[in-house]
Formats: structure tokens, sequence, C-alpha cells
């Protein structure tokens, strides 16, 4: 597992990123989508918002759900904030987790949900390792938990590199 990123050393700035469909990136911060589906930290019916550490993990984490084939082909914008108080970041660390499963590809369990929904209450953000790249963090927070503890840097279209979807070759 990579070391936490040096932006939460103290005084340092936490910048975080979020992929969406370019028609949902004014609502990029709602939670809803997570509330419908639920989520790896977060059982259906709770808010929450998953961001990264760093725009190449969040596009990871969004191509294993939807595939390059789609982020190639559709219109995505990349959002990136930074998280204004650094004490209101909480951070899980591997050793952590109740189970280490949960740490690995593969459905959420109902108490790995409620064990991610607890911290999500508890705290403004919290920061837990990602699954898709076992290098990298991704921070989650509750929309209403943390309002007016972020600030949006800017939003992007996303320029994904062809040769992550490349042609059929016979």
């Amino acid at each position: 597992m990579t070391p936490l990123p040096a932006i939460l050393a103290p005084g340092a700035r936490v910048v975080a990123w979020r992929l969406d469909a370019q028609v949902h990136s004014a609502t990029w911060d709602s939670g809803i989508g997570a509330e419908l589906m639920g989520g790896r930290w977060n059982p259906k019916g709770m808010r929450a918002v998953y961001c990264s550490f760093d725009p190449s993990t969040t596009i990871l984490e969004s191509a294993v759900h939807r595939g390059f084939d789609v982020l190639d082909t559709r219109p995505f914008v990349l959002t990136s904030i930074t998280v204004l108080d650094l004490a209101a970041v909480s951070v899980v660390l591997p050793g952590d987790v109740p189970n280490p499963a949960w740490l690995h590809a593969g459905i959420p369990s109902r108490e790995q949900q409620a064990w991610g929904a607890s911290l999500l209450d508890a705290h403004g953000f919290v920061a837990f390792p990602s699954v898709v790249s076992k290098f990298s963090w991704n921070i989650v927070f509750r929309p209403e938990r943390a309002s007016g503890k972020y600030s949006v840097l800017g939003q992007d279209r996303l320029v994904l590199d062809g040769r992550l979807n490349p042609p059929i070759s016979e």
C-alpha cells in the first residue's frame, strides 16, 4: 500500500477529483447515484460522493464500472475540489478495516456498507484505500455533512487517450 499522499500533512491542501457524465456535472456533489445504488462504503438510501486524491485513480474507479469504451465515446467531466479543513478528514488505514476482504474487488456486504456509513455519519470526509488501485486513495463524503467544507477548483472535460480503448484487431 502506498503511503498517504503528502497532501494530508499539516498545513497542506487536500485536492480531490471526481468524474461524472457531462449531463450530471452540475450535480456532481449530490450523492444521488450512491443513494440509489449503494456503494462500497454506503448502503442504498444514503447519499455519498466518491472522489479520489488524483485524477488517474478517479478515472480507473469510473472505468471499472463503466468501461473505457464508455469513457471514450461519451462526454465526461472531471471536477476538482479542495477540502478546506484537514481536521474534517478521517483516514482509514488497511489495518483499521474489520474485514480485510473489504479492500478487495467484490460486492460489498451489508456490514461493510453499515461500517462505512457510520464513519461517513461521524466525519466530514473519510479517506479509504482504493480497491481498484492498491496504491491509491479515495475520499468519500456525505453532501449534507460536508457542506461548506470544500470548494470547487474547476471542472474540465475528460480527454482520454484512445489507446485505452484500442480497435479490435483480427
